[in-house]
């Protein structure tokens, strides 16, 4: 049975048709890109050809062979546009009709397309064939018993009748057609988008080579869960900052597409949208339900343990405990606020929420008397950024939105009933300290000379042990640092800082001066257990676990009070205490040299009950 193509296919969609939905068959398939995968088409309606670019979110089409050299295929969603001064079809939607079919017709490399096809598209890599090559676009049945499909003879292109009567039509005349977000990219001449705004940055000066400046982003959600990011700069930054609010439902177009900055960006969108000066950004004064309020994809706080830092995530968690705002200084000068919230889930995890600025007074006040009158609530952070300095902790970002007691949620109704049937006295294991990973390692137990005589360390990933033992002698001439108090981003600097005059000191990786530093342990100690002994490293939450008291105030007694037999007393009293503990252990290298280094993640007094136990287990085991 003969197959026939949609006559005159190439040349309706050249001159402007969107809705026939034509059959057209594939002849070739090349893979281009460079940051991205991209597939380029050549199609045939059996008399022309025409090359296509493939919308990025069909790439599976290809890959899983549903669409390949001599595939029929019927195009839903298409649009022609110009790219490199030349028209280029761009398949958003499309069919499978047959997925394997001999060439169709005697189609003619359209003289075009063929002095340009091996340009490069911009960003692109020289493109690589997919499949067989495309040398021949007639095939001879020979001795093949599959039919030969002759096209039906194709009158010349005429308009649609509708356009007859209307004149000449000016180029963008018509309005552009709403796409879904997930449809849009650099080869479409005209889109339009009608989309909810979930976030709205706020307004930001900078200064550059080429002068002052000022930018805002927004972020858009649409009724197929398609989320991109907006910019706008300068002037464009007057016309349309004061019209954006979050919640609103806007349609926009007009924009030019460029590749997302990752940096910055952490919508799953591969471009964003930058508004210009013909841009358009119209309310929609009407309420759309089809287009969610807020999309989440919260992860359990379990997970955040082996995510990289600097990613951005959402995350649900009922609060546990509230600290009080507190002033920072930031590198540059400036005093802002921060509040460390903790947050736990049924995950057996609790993590460190940090805000900074007004979430603290605003949300984190909120938070505060609801913790102070007795009740726990549901917390979720939309778009929070991991921090992985001394543990995983999460902290605000200006894109960052907290919800409190969030009716809609279904995650926010489980994690209460979790919580009120018993989940609120369920252990939990913070996260937000450089605690061992999870896993049965948290319970592999050695002894001192063990760390030797196994190498452990020495493998391109540290080892964590528990080890018992006790405290033999502790340094006290150099036992803690003076350490830089700025904040860089929601961290603490805690570089080591220098004398700058008399009374002031000074970071070089601040390169930032003040009056008053911070102290931090840098504790080395030796330990030993009944087979041999060694030295570890303490750092700050270690060392104040051991001494009991913080790095400042023993500084302060030491060299400010100068009451050296308090200060002795204070070490006396913490040798020949027996402690487990949790211990990573790295080669690392010194100058030249290659040492094993032992740090204290956490030192835990012995509870003589559970180890007891722990030691009848170990009995109970023997042969």
């Amino acid at each position: 049975m003969p197959v026939n193509l949609t006559p005159n296919a190439i040349a309706a969609i050249n001159g402007g048709d969107v809705n026939s939905k034509p059959l057209v068959q594939v002849l070739d398939i090349k893979l281009i890109g460079n940051s991205q995968e991209r597939y380029r088409f050549l199609l045939s309606d059996a008399v022309a050809t025409q090359h296509a670019m493939l919308a990025t979110q069909l790439n599976d089409r290809v890959k899983s062979g549903q669409v390949r050299k001599g595939s029929v295929i019927q195009l839903i969603d298409y649009i022609c546009s110009v790219v490199q001064n030349r028209k280029i079809i761009v398949v958003l939607n499309m069919e499978t009709i047959i997925p394997d079919c001999e060439i169709i017709g005697n189609p003619k490399m359209n003289t075009e397309s063929h002095s340009t096809a091996q340009k490069e598209f911009p960003g692109s890599n020289p493109a690589r064939s997919v499949g067989v090559t495309n040398n021949n676009l007639s095939v001879q049945n020979g001795g093949n018993k599959m039919p030969s499909f002759q096209p039906s003879v194709q009158p010349p292109f005429q308009p649609p009748p509708n356009y007859k009567s209307h004149g000449t039509i000016l180029k963008n005349e018509a309005p552009a057609r709403i796409i879904p977000i997930a449809a849009l990219n650099p080869y479409q001449g005209r889109w339009a988008i009608k989309a909810r705004v979930t976030a709205k940055g706020d307004l930001r000066r900078y200064n550059n080579a080429r002068g002052d400046g000022k930018v805002f982003s927004f972020d858009l959600l649409d009724s197929d869960g398609g989320e991109i990011r907006v910019t706008c700069f300068n002037a464009v930054v007057d016309r349309f900052y004061d019209t954006i609010e979050v919640g609103k439902v806007y349609l926009i177009s007009k924009g030019s597409l460029k590749p997302a900055q990752k940096n910055f960006n952490h919508l799953k969108n591969e471009w964003e949208i930058f508004l210009e000066a013909s841009s358009s950004v119209e309310l929609c004064p009407d309420e759309d339900g089809s287009i969610p309020k807020q999309q989440f994809s919260f992860r359990p706080i379990s997970e955040i343990e082996n995510v990289e830092n600097n990613s951005i995530l959402d995350v649900i968690g009922i609060v546990i405990s509230v600290n009080p705002s507190v002033p920072i200084l930031r590198k540059n000068g400036m005093e802002t606020q921060r509040r460390i919230v903790n947050l736990k889930d049924g995950s057996g995890r609790s993590v460190e929420l940090t805000m900074w600025g007004e979430f603290c007074n605003r949300e984190g006040h909120q938070l505060q008397e609801m913790i102070d009158s007795g009740f726990f609530p549901v917390l979720a952070v939309k778009s929070g950024k991991v921090n992985d300095f001394s543990g995983k902790s999460i902290g605000t970002i200006s894109a960052t939105q907290l919800f409190i007691n969030p009716p809609d949620f279904t995650e926010a109704r489980n994690l209460r009933e979790w919580f009120d049937r018993g989940g609120k006295n369920a252990a939990s294991q913070s996260i937000s300290r450089d605690i061992m990973p999870a896993g049965s390692r948290n319970e592999i137990r050695k002894t001192v000379s063990q760390i030797k005589d196994e190498g452990l360390g020495r493998s391109d990933k540290p080892d964590w042990v528990t080890v018992k033992a006790t405290i033999s002698f502790i340094k006290t001439d150099t036992f803690c640092y003076a350490a830089c108090p700025l904040m860089i981003g929601d961290r603490q600097c805690n570089k080591k800082v220098t004398r700058s005059g008399n009374t002031r000191w000074q970071c070089d990786r601040c390169n930032q001066e003040f009056e008053d530093c911070d102290y931090r342990y840098l504790l080395q100690a030796q330990v030993q257990d009944h087979t041999g002994l060694t030295w570890v490293t303490a750092f700050q939450e270690a060392g104040e676990e051991i001494l009991g008291c913080s790095a400042k105030e023993l500084y302060l007694l030491k060299y400010e009070e100068e009451d050296d037999f308090r200060f002795g007393e204070i070490i006396r009293s913490r040798l020949l205490n027996q402690f487990l503990f949790r211990l990573k252990i790295k080669e690392e290298m010194y100058g030249e040299e290659q040492r094993v280094k032992i740090t204290v993640v956490k030192a835990d007094k012995v509870n003589y009950t559970s180890e007891s136990r722990h030691l009848l287990d170990l009995i109970s085991k023997c042969p």
